[in-house]
């Protein structure tokens, strides 16, 4: 269930290009351009001591997604950032000048936008972020959807003026398939996942993830000395784990990757020592993470940074967002989609095994950050598998605020 890093790179530095990607400059970069955005607002921190105290830990932080940017989930910081740098690069090039964000409005700015066409392969979140930039600097979206991607996230995404094609298969199906469309008609693929060749525009949106963690770490303050996060191909992930080790150095926090056991290609490649894809079996209700193929990128940063890979079933996914529904002693109501408290799932599974602890040093002191990366992007399975609406445990939280 949790194997260590034991990679031959474990420990070295980030290549130059993936230390630049996710630099302390490189992130204030980000924070700026979110900055401009008309609907920008930094996402709760949540403090969970009744939970912290039942697992024996100091202190247990939670950074809520869920509220991002009006998607309801992390994503909304890549795939719109990931355009709108594409379209001032593409601005600049045509234009022959300087052009910032607050240009997005100009004339001859929107006249390259509407010339460009984005296009990428979604489980639902990734694609709305994408339409939702593509809308925003007035170009057009090509969004293409697997076969297990829900009719209410696929509306969703068609809700920015995307145009959907569905796809047969899996997740990794539709990432093939979205690269060699988009090559044949010139649109540009803005995907979460990288392959040899193409590693810039992930690049992009792995930056855009960097907002959501100076955010906590500014309202922290002490820095945590664990850190649990969530992964489908690894860009979260890498993304997390590679600014901390950049920010913090060798006092970074312990950093763990927790996955679906039914596609867990990131702990299969660290057993491996080498990218694998594992085979495609039994969906996962964590849709989001449904993926069996790493990022190259995500892994070449996890590689050297992550201390650790783990797994958890499909019963602690609907637990732990019952769990965040339902909380005791105080604690606040947190709205989790399926893939959302994975991280702390994964908490949860190691804080309740003796060996698990003793090998990551988990104990009463432990600080440790975990990231809702979902509120309910789908309103229906959510109810289905918590047994509460949406609003009636966002409505217990604000009253907790009151």
């Amino acid at each position: 269930m949790l194997i260590r890093n034991h990679h031959a790179d474990f420990g070295s530095s980030l290549l130059p290009q993936d230390a630049e990607m996710l630099s302390i400059a490189a992130a204030a970069e980000v924070e700026r351009q979110l900055s401009r955005r008309d609907n920008h607002r930094p996402t709760p921190l949540h403090s969970l001591p009744a939970l912290a105290s039942e697992l024996g830990v100091g202190a247990i932080l939670v950074k809520d997604e869920g509220h991002r940017l009006g998607l309801g989930s992390f994503k909304a910081l890549g795939g719109s950032y990931a355009v709108i740098r594409l379209v001032l690069d593409e601005a600049r090039k045509r234009t022959g000048r300087e052009v910032d964000i607050d240009d997005l409005a100009r004339d001859d700015v929107r006249a390259v936008a509407r010339e460009m066409t984005f296009g990428c392969a979604t489980d639902g979140n990734h694609g709305r972020s994408v339409a939702m930039g593509a809308e925003l600097v007035g170009a057009k979206s090509v969004i293409f959807v697997h076969a297990g991607v829900s009719q209410q996230r696929i509306d969703a995404i068609a809700h920015y003026g995307a145009e959907i094609v569905r796809v047969e298969g899996t997740y990794d199906d539709s990432v093939e398939f979205a690269a060699k469309v988009c090559d044949e008609r010139g649109w540009t693929v803005v995907s979460d996942t990288s392959w040899p060749g193409y590693e810039y525009i992930p690049g992009l949106v792995m930056q855009g993830y960097m907002a959501l963690l100076c955010e906590a770490l500014r309202e922290i303050g002490t820095p945590p000395t664990h850190v649990f996060v969530q992964a489908g191909v690894g860009g979260i992930a890498a993304a997390t784990a590679g600014h901390l080790a950049l920010r913090y150095g060798p006092d970074r926090p312990r950093f763990v990757v927790v996955e679906p056991a039914r596609a867990a290609c990131l702990r299969e490649t660290a057993k491996a020592g080498y990218p694998v894809k594992v085979a495609h079996g039994e969906p996962t209700v964590m849709a989001m993470l449904e993926c069996y193929e790493p990022s190259l990128v995500a892994w070449r940063i996890l590689s050297r940074v992550a201390c650790a890979f783990m797994t958890v079933d499909e019963e602690d996914a609907v637990s732990i967002m019952n769990r965040l529904a339902r909380p005791k002693g105080g604690d606040p109501a947190i709205v989790a989609g399926e893939s959302g408290g994975v991280g702390l799932a994964g908490l949860v599974t190691v804080a309740g095994d003796p060996n698990m602890r003793a090998a990551l040093g988990l104990d009463a002191s432990s600080r440790i950050l975990v990231i809702n990366t979902e509120g309910a992007t789908d309103p229906e399975r959510y109810e289905e598998l918590v047994g509460l609406a949406p609003a009636e445990v966002a409505g217990a939280l604000s009253m907790e605020r009151v």
